[in-house]
């Protein structure tokens, strides 16, 4: 098991290199994590949502990504309300409750999934969540020390060192478990570091000394094109010669890993578009998807960003809305069971009325379009009608297109490489798209190999 001093020490990272490491060593291994907080979802062959990293984690195990190698997901859509997914469906009695009273109905879920799992595979690789020394949130605990007493993991414990700080990170956290717990410790590990490591010097023995355990890692500041759990990486402002596209960064913004096609080439800049503010240098606008379509709107009306989409949509310049940036650039937004705090009227750049309703539809894609074929995943509570001026983007109907304003609910469209060069096309770039999941295996291997070099396995 691998637990973190802080929230972004580097766990997701961890467990995935250890899962390929393990997996290219013909070891049968799958990753866990019993909750995970995240608007970054996937969906499984059938049909269910399961955090995004841990998805990652079963590819990086080269096993079938299932939900019950991440039983309990919590997607935020307000302040301080989240949207509680059970063994990857909506459960919308648990998302009522206050968060310490969820304990007794989701830990017997976490605890099938995880004996399941030990029981299917040679080795099990879990992830925990935040900090175990988080004091507040102990007598709620189903992600971190909870899970390791279940199963006796032998646990390592994982410090954010570019940071700074880590060695009382690492004696502190440490400090905070109890004598049951500090007794599965097996190892602390480094991570993110840069620099000289003698400039170490003898800080791994002091810390050896005060809790007898050793510091089996030092691993580098490791730069990689794998997404990320829950972040987002983006550029700060337009930048000169390269292709500028601004995205839309409303509240509950989500699946923002399907723009790493994007982010990770040299000639684009993405953006993050979060004020009102000219837009007329830029060569494209997306609107991505988001947890509460109504609230981003609320957003966009407040902060005068949408009377700035608006203007960018009479440039004539792209402006692609993908599920719940569809539903936003629409007509109208209905919401009779107030999923998303009642109806809404949209941007109206496109004549689309959406109707959000009591059961979403997951599931993963696939379609022809423009002779090639698209893969990707739907995840949304909308069902969508049009008029009679819009045109079919996307069969099945999955999209569409009005003048300059193109809409999807397929998440992951950049991930093809046809979808991204034709969108390349309509704003002027390079035609030099990737098939993004041959990509990716290309880094899990090269993750891999690093740990291999700087980890303890």
């Amino acid at each position: 098991m691998i637990l973190g001093c802080t929230s972004d020490a580097g766990k997701s990272l961890v467990v995935t290199a250890i899962c390929r490491l393990l997996a290219n060593r013909g070891i049968k291994v799958a990753p866990f994590k019993a909750q995970n907080m995240s608007n970054n979802a996937a969906i499984t062959s059938d049909g269910l949502e399961m955090g995004r990293a841990q998805y990652l984690q079963a590819i990086a195990a080269k096993v079938k990504p299932d939900a019950m190698m991440n039983p309990v997901l919590l997607k935020p859509s307000a302040d301080t309300k989240s949207q509680v997914i059970i063994n990857g469906k909506v459960n919308r009695e648990i998302s009522e409750l206050p968060w310490l009273g969820r304990k007794q109905f989701v830990w017997p879920e976490v605890q099938k999934s995880l004996h399941k799992l030990i029981e299917t595979y040679d080795q099990v690789v879990i992830e925990g969540a935040g900090s175990p020394a988080e004091i507040n949130l102990r007598e709620g605990d189903i992600v971190n020390m909870s899970v390791a007493l279940e199963c006796q993991a032998d646990v390592y414990l994982v410090s954010d060192i570019d940071r700074g700080g880590s060695f009382a990170h690492l004696l502190g956290t440490w400090a905070c478990l109890s004598l049951e717990e500090q007794k599965l410790i097996k190892g602390f590990v480094l991570n993110k570091f840069r620099g000289d490591a003698a400039l170490l010097g003898n800080a791994m023995d002091w810390l050896e000394e005060k809790t007898g355990i050793p510091t089996v890692a030092n691993l580098p500041y490791y730069r990689h094109q794998l997404p990320e759990e829950d972040s987002f990486r983006l550029g700060t402002t337009w930048q000169r010669g390269k292709i500028n596209i601004g995205i839309v960064y409303y509240p509950y913004a989500s699946n923002m890993d399907e723009f790493d096609p994007l982010i990770h080439q040299d000639d684009i800049n993405l953006v993050p578009i979060t004020k009102d503010m000219d837009l007329s240098h830029f060569d494209a606008l997306i609107l991505p998807g988001s947890k509460n379509s109504g609230a981003s709107l609320e957003f966009l009306t407040r902060t005068g960003l949408a009377t700035t989409i608006k203007s960018f949509k009479a440039s004539g310049k792209l402006i692609l809305g993908i599920c719940g940036g569809l539903q936003i650039l629409g007509e109208q937004l209905f919401d009779p069971l107030n999923l998303e705090g009642g109806d809404k009227q949209g941007l109206g750049l496109i004549a689309l009325k959406t109707t959000l309703q009591s059961e979403k539809s997951t599931q993963q894609t696939e379609i022809n379009w423009q002779g090639s074929i698209l893969k990707g995943y739907e995840i949304h509570h909308g069902e969508t009608v049009t008029a009679k001026d819009v045109e079919l983007f996307m069969g099945n109907n999955l999209g569409w297109q009005c003048d300059n304003v193109y809409t999807t609910y397929l998440h992951g469209v950049f991930e093809n490489k046809d979808f991204y060069n034709w969108f390349m096309r309509q704003v002027g770039g390079h035609e030099n798209g990737l098939q993004w999941t041959e990509h990716l295996e290309t880094e899990l291997d090269a993750l891999a190999v690093m740990f291999e070099e700087h980890g303890w396995l």
